[in-house]
């Protein structure tokens, strides 16, 4: 949801309010009770909610490749065997 800031033309009170980009811009200012806010232009700004977003999000196929991935992969190929390597090595 953006944060929309907002100055009273009346009295000069700046506030920030996070609202859809569906609801109707705020018209009362809080600290003069006036019908002056007004919508400044501004920076946008948003707030990210839930699980949160990573590089992978968008990603499809093997373009999931993350810096350092590589360096990963080649110390599970080093490192200590796996049940599955121990299985095929005993027989």
């Amino acid at each position: 949801m953006p944060i929309y800031e907002y100055r009273c033309q009346a009295c000069g009170h700046e506030l920030e309010a996070l609202q859809k980009v569906s609801d109707a811009p705020l018209e009362d200012c809080p600290e003069c009770g006036e019908p002056a806010l007004k919508k400044k232009v501004s920076a946008a700004g948003f707030r990210l909610k839930g699980g949160g977003w990573y590089e992978t999000d968008f990603k499809s196929g093997k373009k999931k490749n993350l810096a350092g991935e590589s360096s990963e992969s080649g110390a599970k190929k080093g490192g200590a065997e796996t049940p599955k390597d121990k299985a095929a090595g005993a027989g």
